[in-house]
């Protein structure tokens, strides 16, 4: 038995390759904070794509399997890249960086549709990260209507807020319009505590983090009370039309077909809208249809104006154990079927 174990580390150890680069310009404290606290950065990079990696300074040496080496590479080096020295990395965008890598690495043309597709907001410039979000960026920028389907942290809301926000800051829209039907948690509105205003924020909680991050508390506070930028419940859209607005209708695959037509119907001049949804977390009773689903259908081909991108599990850009959950859910509907 001991000779078989030996036999097979040998064996092991002799299919590892190595893969050695420098980092340029050198800047001890970039590589500090690509490294992390106690190497944080670099086990994080090292668990994920099952690589171990040694540095001396700026002389790095990975050694596992070819092809994960050659993303551990691009990895460190887009972040050593895009890591300014006044600037921390965190965890989030090392395993950002990881998860764009590891999509695109057999895909050659993914550089080329990055050049010139970001976001620019008062507080940061948003990059999309692999090949779904750039397109979706791209659709968002030349149709009128955009729908952003797929699973929970693929970044569809992050993108189109980030959207509305360079929009409304260069002058193409005069307000931004959050919509959100109040359906998950199994309330009405009338049965919460407070004003409107206070009813509906819990459900529009995760949009507004977004605009405190690229506008700042302030800013989102004056804009709110000037109305620029506008909170309502999918409900008390009937009868308004708007025009030189950015309306991002989320969490829409809770909206029935009857209040899809209703919101599709109030886009006015001037106006552009993105609209996302998760079609696998409909909370609609099960008489309902979801008029995402029913929007689908009926209009795909409009693709003069109208634009879909879906996402899928591969997208995720949240905690690498979102995407998991996400198959481990998708495993079992199938197993229903």
């Amino acid at each position: 038995m001991r000779s078989y174990l030996i036999a097979l580390e040998a064996l092991q150890t002799s299919n590892m390759e190595n893969l050695k680069f420098q980092l340029e310009p050198e800047d001890h404290q970039r590589v500090q904070s690509l490294c992390g606290p106690t190497n944080l950065f670099l086990k994080q990079i090292e668990k994920t794509l099952q690589i171990k990696i040694n540095n001396q300074g700026f002389n790095f040496k990975l050694s596992g399997n070819l092809d994960k080496l050659n993303i551990g590479k691009s990895v460190l080096l887009e972040l050593y890249r895009n890591l300014l020295s006044s600037k921390e990395l965190t965890s989030l965008e090392v395993h950002l960086q990881i998860t764009e890598a590891m999509n695109t690495t057999n895909n050659d043309n993914t550089s080329e549709k990055k050049i010139a597709v970001h976001i620019n907001t008062p507080k940061l410039v948003v990059i999309p990260k692999g090949d779904i979000q750039i397109d979706y960026v791209k659709s968002i920028q030349s149709k009128d209507i955009t729908f952003g389907i797929g699973p929970a942290g693929t970044g569809k809301t992050y993108l189109a807020i980030a959207s509305a926000v360079e929009q409304l800051s260069s002058g193409q829209v005069q307000r931004i319009m959050l919509v959100r039907p109040a359906v998950e948690a199994g309330e009405k509105l009338g049965f919460l505590p407070g004003d409107l205003s206070q009813k509906i924020d819990p459900y529009l909680r995760p949009l507004y983090d977004a605009l405190f991050e690229m506008l700042g508390f302030v800013e989102v506070s004056q804009m709110i009370d000037k109305n620029i930028i506008e909170a309502v419940p999918l409900a008390f859209m009937r009868g308004r039309t708007l025009d030189n607005s950015f309306i991002i209708f989320d969490e829409s695959q809770n909206a029935t077909k009857e209040q899809m037509k209703m919101f599709l119907t109030r886009f006015g001049f001037g106006s552009k809208s993105v609209i996302t949804g998760d079609i696998t977390q409909i909370d609609l009773p099960s008489n309902s249809q979801s008029g995402l689903i029913h929007a689908q259908k009926i209009l795909k081909d409009l693709d003069e104006e109208i634009g879909f991108v879906h996402f899928s599990k591969n997208d995720v850009v949240r905690h690498g154990l979102v995407k998991n959950i996400v198959q481990a859910y998708e495993d079992e509907e199938t197993k229903l079927i």
